[in-house]
């Protein structure tokens, strides 16, 4: 998979490159290194541009992959954090997993903008006991979920194919003890990956973390993709209070009053391999859960509760 990274700083003017995992790659610069969850990607690639421009001498790298590739990289000294969009699982944190909670956002059913039973279904919206007879079964037509009695177009499901907190998520909203392995559909790496795969295939349904399902630029869907919005109360309508999905700022509002239900939302977490000790990370960690709080709400993201944060905070110990 493609590596981005971001390099706040020029030294004789070239672009330093490379992935570092923890020290620095020259004598005048510190370098914090993170993998891990597509969700926390593009807030994590704020955070990096906005303090480096604040820390000359200082550089933040910054690769996805997963927030199972996050976990197993933090835990192995790959990088100083891994980004990761899940809980902590029991089995982690005895390996030595400590989570940050740093931001919040969330999970949504997707399909393409082009599907011809689209109109319906934004009237309508759609039950999470819908929903879970599909993912879980693999089985499913369009004309089932528009609520309409007899038709057979067939649903064409698509899961993530790498370890993610998405995936996880989504499981557990659609049943609390569904694992990421009992979603059905063809398989699909990457948010990047599944908003391509569901947005060229008129009868997809599938899930994106919404930072990969709205456009930053115009806060709206993407083009190819729509949202399908959660019809809670089971009325076979979507009432005015569930109609939240238009923009990026609705939604992540809805999330904010309780009205999206938690999962899909959740809590997004920086995790190290026990308390960090190297002053760079420290740092980095330190001001993401101060001044750092204050690029959430621009990024489109939903900001946790300050006692959520003050906790992760004093977790750093100093």
């Amino acid at each position: 998979m493609k590596r981005i990274m971001l390099v706040g700083l020029l030294l004789a003017g070239s672009m330093l490159g490379g992935f570092a995992c923890g020290g620095s790659s020259s004598s005048s610069t510190e370098v914090t290194s993170l993998s891990g969850a597509w969700a926390l990607y593009p807030m994590a690639q704020q955070w990096a541009k906005s303090y480096q421009a604040a820390h000359p001498g200082v550089r933040i790298d910054i690769s996805g992959g997963g927030a199972g590739k996050g976990m197993t990289d933090a835990l192995t000294g790959m990088v100083d954090i891994g980004m990761v969009s899940r809980g902590i699982k029991p089995e982690e944190k005895q390996q030595g997993a400590l989570g940050f909670a740093v931001v919040k956002d969330a999970v949504v059913a997707t399909l393409s903008a082009a599907n011809p039973q689209l109109a319906a279904i934004r009237a309508r919206g759609v039950t999470r006991a819908q929903l879970a007879a599909i993912f879980l079964s693999g089985n499913g037509t369009w004309e089932e979920l528009a609520g309409q009695p007899a038709g057979a177009t067939p649903v064409h499901l698509f899961a993530r194919a790498d370890a993610c907190g998405a995936a996880q998520t989504w499981a557990a909203y659609l049943d609390t003890k569904a694992q990421q392995e009992q979603l059905k559909g063809t398989g699909v790496s990457g948010d990047p990956g599944m908003a391509e795969a569901v947005g060229k295939d008129p009868l997809a349904l599938g899930y994106n973390n919404i930072g990969y399902a709205y456009d930053p630029a115009t806060r709206q869907p993407y083009p190819t993709l729509a949202i399908v919005p959660l019809d809670q109360n089971g009325n076979g309508t979507l009432d005015p209070d569930e109609q939240v999905y238009d923009t990026q700022e609705k939604l992540v509002a809805a999330i904010n009053a309780g009205k999206y239900p938690s999962p899909p939302a959740r809590d997004l977490y920086f995790v190290t391999k026990g308390v960090p000790t190297r002053p760079a990370v420290v740092a980095f960690l330190r001001w993401v859960m101060t001044d750092g709080q204050n690029e959430i709400a621009p990024a489109g993201f939903v900001r946790l509760p300050a006692a959520t944060v003050a906790a992760a905070l004093a977790q750093l110990g100093q």
